[in-house]
């Protein structure tokens, strides 16, 4: 840890040192530019504030001073990603430097070189776009909630369950909001209006303790589904990631039980049920978590046995994409549509559908990070995550909630 500790500093102190390049090279003329460095070195002490909170404090502060970490992860991430874009262009131009005055020497020209390009200008223009865009996402965007709807198309579905309406929510990360924010409660209470069939909760209801979730039982009591509400756990459900005693992580586990059961949902953990529509039965999976770096619990044998699942259209919960991969994927299951979660898409990216446009760093750590995937006729979807973890903000990667409809394929 030391030695992280030790090279991320290093790291971040060369992005500063280039990034302050660039921005002394584009105002350092500029009349308000003593205003300009005093500003600057405000920005030094916040990031680097938070940049040593979090390295030295962060596993003993989250389940104590939940609300400090957040602020200071907050200010690390609106500070710091603009300056690593001002970081990266300044690169751009000490390579464009370089190749000019190779180029000179080469052709012995004594044309002067530029210390300023058009590249130093878009630098800036994005880092400032940027550093906006953040502090957006940690006002407003973590709060603008969608509804991502989409029909799911099953091979030889039963005529019983076409049509069937399915919302999924995951990674509320309740903790990670204070008290209860309005917009929070009306996008919960916005799933009753869209009068689901079926309820599905995929994992991380908490992020450290399943105190967090005390005072949101009323919210989701209040949600409604005509065939039942179903859950299962997620990496953050286990109190892992607390400086907690085994029997504090274990009280927090059976308290995180009851908890969802008074909220009215049945926790699934590696088991089965048939659910009946119009004559038609489904077959639902709930296997705890199992993850790719993560705990693996999950048992998808055990879930399966007795179920009936060949040749009965079959649903999957579970938290984390990784399993559909090396669990569904790679031993045949037969499963027709996975649901999970895990990703939040990294709660920063960019999606435009009809450019065909959708990325975001996540894609670097996950292969299936967000919306509908198909392998060989079998559906894998990842919601996009309904609360924030780590960084308090989402960034063109809005928090989601999701209807999908069962359709004949």
């Amino acid at each position: 840890m030391i030695f992280l500790f030790v090279f991320m500093a290093a790291l971040l102190s060369i992005i500063e040192w280039l990034a302050f390049r660039l921005v002394r090279r584009q105002y350092s003329k500029h009349a308000r530019w003593v205003g300009i460095k005093r500003y600057w070195f405000f920005l030094i002490i916040i990031i680097w504030l938070a940049f040593t909170v979090n390295g030295f404090v962060w596993p003993y502060w989250r389940a104590t001073h939940p609300r400090i970490l957040s602020a200071m992860s907050i200010s690390f991430f609106v500070v710091f990603v603009p300056k690593l874009i001002l970081a990266g262009f300044e690169v751009l131009e000490i390579v464009r430097g370089t190749l000019a005055y190779g180029a000179n020497r080469i052709t012995q020209s004594s044309s002067p070189i530029s210390r300023k390009s058009f590249l130093t200008r878009i630098g800036v223009a994005i880092s400032g776009a940027t550093f906006f865009s953040f502090i957006h996402g940690v006002t407003f965007g973590k709060y603008a909630f969608r509804t991502e709807r989409l029909r799911v198309a099953i091979e030889d579905l039963p005529y019983g369950l076409r049509g069937m309406k399915i919302v999924q929510i995951s990674d509320a990360h309740l903790g990670s909001f204070n008290e209860t924010p309005r917009p929070v409660l009306d996008a919960l209470e916005g799933i009753n209006a869209l009068e689901p069939d079926l309820i599905l909760f995929t994992g991380d209801l908490v992020n450290i303790h399943a105190n967090e979730a005390e005072q949101w039982i009323p919210a989701f009591k209040a949600l409604h589904a005509r065939f039942g509400k179903f859950s299962i756990m997620g990496n953050h459900d286990y109190a892992d990631y607390g400086p907690f005693e085994d029997w504090e992580r274990e009280a927090s586990r059976t308290r995180l039980k009851e908890i969802y059961a008074d909220m009215g949902f049945r926790l699934m953990l590696n088991e089965h049920v048939r659910i009946e529509r119009n004559g038609d039965e489904l077959v639902l999976l709930g296997v705890e978590n199992w993850g790719s770096g993560f705990r693996k619990n999950g048992d998808l044998t055990s879930a399966m046995r007795g179920s009936g699942c060949e040749g009965t259209p079959t649903i999957l919960m579970s938290h984390d994409p990784t399993h559909w991969e090396e669990k569904v994927m790679k031993s045949k299951a037969p499963v027709d549509l996975t649901l999970s979660g895990h990703t939040h898409g990294m709660q920063v990216g960019i999606e435009i559908p009809w450019l065909g446009v959708k990325w975001s760093p996540c894609r670097w750590r996950y292969r299936y990070w967000a919306g509908l995937y198909e392998e060989g006729g079998q559906f894998l979807y990842v919601n996009r995550g309904f609360g924030v973890l780590g960084f308090h903000g989402r960034v063109g990667m809005p928090p989601e909630i999701t209807l999908l409809e069962l359709a004949k394929g």
